[in-house]
């Protein structure tokens, strides 16, 4: 079956770094557009970022834009998310997705929480 176990989420200063990764299993992952999406407490469901089966085309909601960089290895079946500048407002559970076509997926991990706050 499709699992999507992310890691990598945690504590972080204003300003800093942090990468997130997504190991994938269970379907042919070079195959597929893939794509990181947040919620944030108390609000909506938020499309980060996303990244074509060739990862060589990557779109980026306006708010991470600069800042987020989404990547993938084929080889390794893995997809990541490298954050920097983040900020408080990038707060949220984080999770890898498998896109099932615009602005919908249909598999999801289990999140990763990553926390800006000094």
């Amino acid at each position: 079956q499709v699992q999507l176990v992310e890691s990598g989420g945690g504590l972080v200063q204003p300003g800093g770094s942090l990468r997130l990764s997504c190991a994938a299993s269970g379907f042919t992952f070079s195959r597929y557009y893939l794509c990181w999406v947040r919620q944030a407490p108390g609000k909506g469901l938020e499309w980060v970022a996303d990244i074509n089966s060739g990862g060589d085309m990557t779109y980026y909601a306006d708010s991470v834009k600069g800042r987020f960089t989404i990547s993938r290895d084929n080889a390794a079946n893995t997809l990541y998310l490298q954050m920097s500048s983040l900020k408080p407002e990038d707060t949220a559970l984080y999770w890898c997705a498998r896109v099932a076509g615009r602005g919908a997926y249909d598999y999801r991990g289990q999140g990763t929480q990553v926390t800006v706050s000094s």
